[in-house]
């Protein structure tokens, strides 16, 4: 029962704070479209995420070479 309360809580947070969001038009990203910044701001989005997986894919690289020594 403290569960299914929880949950209708949560339901009912989520749809009236939904509300909050909704607004007619997101001045900054008009105008930053209409400068060309908004490309900028992918393109560095972008590099942040890559720098990322390959930051991820040289660790697991480490991590499965070391693992291989350890277990031999």
């Amino acid at each position: 029962m403290h569960k299914i309360n929880r949950f209708i809580l949560l339901m009912a947070a989520m749809f009236l704070s939904a509300n909050l969001f909704a607004q007619d038009k997101p001045e900054m990203a008009d105008a930053m479209r209409a400068n060309g910044k908004i490309y900028v701001v992918v393109a560095v989005c972008l590099i942040i995420l890559a720098g990322l997986f390959l930051f991820m894919f040289g660790i697991d690289r480490k991590i499965t070479r070391l693992e291989k020594e350890t277990f031999k």
